[in-house]
């Protein structure tokens, strides 16, 4: 009896080791080309918010429209807007045979194009690839990365902001000042206001923590209305902004559609899917091994289109002339 219980225990202990090996193994060849055959496509984000989100989407969707679905394996990290974890995957990725990378925002391309100049690197939503330097001219692409940008229309944004607020002398704007994509912004934006009689409050914060105590500064009539650029900590903290703002309803526009859906008042917006789709589209190219990144130049997009959060309109009690209504999307 003894014999036949031993001989149970020791088969039990065989299998459950067998297993333990299968999931062990598995567990090791998790993100791994060498058992599916298939290519290897890391995808990195700064942060979750809507803008980048859609930038993911847009991206990942041209990858699949190309035909390479069921030939390609997509390693999603999002480094939840910390340095130190942009770096570890930075590191994942080069050291585990990545085909292409692809970077959603100017921290996360930063980041990747620090850990390769090897490894193919496809970027969107980045604002100036230059001045973050990724490269030397967005017309020529001279290393391993390139993509497309997420430079809005801000002569636009400034006529808007003028239409709608035509005694306007005071614009607020709120950015990370360690990100250089919103330091770019908000001089862009000075040099659309100027010419107008516009002045620009600059508040900057570094982290969301940050974001209340900040913009109070803009209370107490120091600004007749808030631009928000995009600026990834100011884009996870718009509820945030808002129920500051609001105490004094001051109007609030942003640099793209996310933000209205967030709860601004407007925008100018592009497509952040539309540019994240056309990267995907020249990433599939590369992996297809038809061109190289030097085959293609930095793009943008190429229209741009006209939100209005109405519940803001409503809360602000503020009247938006009709020749605004008329081109609008209301949110």
């Amino acid at each position: 009896m003894v014999g036949k219980n031993w001989k149970k225990i020791l088969a039990v202990g065989i299998c459950g080791l067998m297993a333990a090996g299968v999931i062990a193994g598995c567990g090791n060849n998790s993100g791994s080309s060498g058992n599916s055959g298939k290519m290897k496509v890391g995808v990195v984000q700064i942060v979750q918010h809507p803008a980048l989100d859609e930038s993911n989407k847009g991206f990942v969707d041209a990858l699949n429209e190309s035909g390479l679905k069921d030939k390609i394996e997509i390693d999603q990290q999002n480094a939840q807007g910390d340095q130190s974890n942009l770096r570890s995957i930075a590191n994942r990725f080069v050291s585990g045979d990545y085909k292409l990378i692809a970077a959603i925002s100017t921290p996360a391309a930063q980041a990747m194009a620090n850990a390769t100049n090897k490894i193919p690197i496809i970027c969107t939503a980045i604002a100036d690839f230059e001045n973050a330097k990724l490269m030397k001219s967005e017309k020529q692409p001279d290393s391993n990365v390139t993509g497309t940008h997420d430079r809005g229309p801000l002569d636009k944004q400034v006529a808007l902001i003028k239409e709608i607020q035509p005694n306007i002398k005071k614009l607020g704007i709120i950015y990370n000042s360690s990100e250089i994509n919103s330091v770019i912004q908000a001089q862009k934006l000075k040099d659309a206001c100027k010419p107008l009689g516009i002045d620009v409050i600059e508040l900057t914060v570094n982290s969301v923590n940050d974001v209340q105590q900040v913009a109070e500064g803009f209370l107490g009539g120091k600004v007749d209305a808030i631009f928000v650029p995009t600026d990834n900590i100011i884009a996870s903290s718009i509820p945030t902004l808002m129920a500051v703002a609001n105490k004094e309803k001051i109007p609030v526009y942003g640099a793209e559609q996310g933000h209205v859906k967030s709860g601004v008042l407007a925008s100018e917006s592009i497509s952040f899917y539309d540019i994240g789709h056309r990267a995907g589209e020249m990433a599939a190219e590369i992996l297809k091994g038809n061109k190289t990144v030097k085959d293609f130049p930095v793009e943008g997009a190429d229209k741009s289109k006209l939100y209005i959060n109405k519940n803001e309109m409503d809360t602000l009690g503020i009247k938006i002339p009709q020749s605004v209504l008329d081109r609008a999307e209301m949110v």
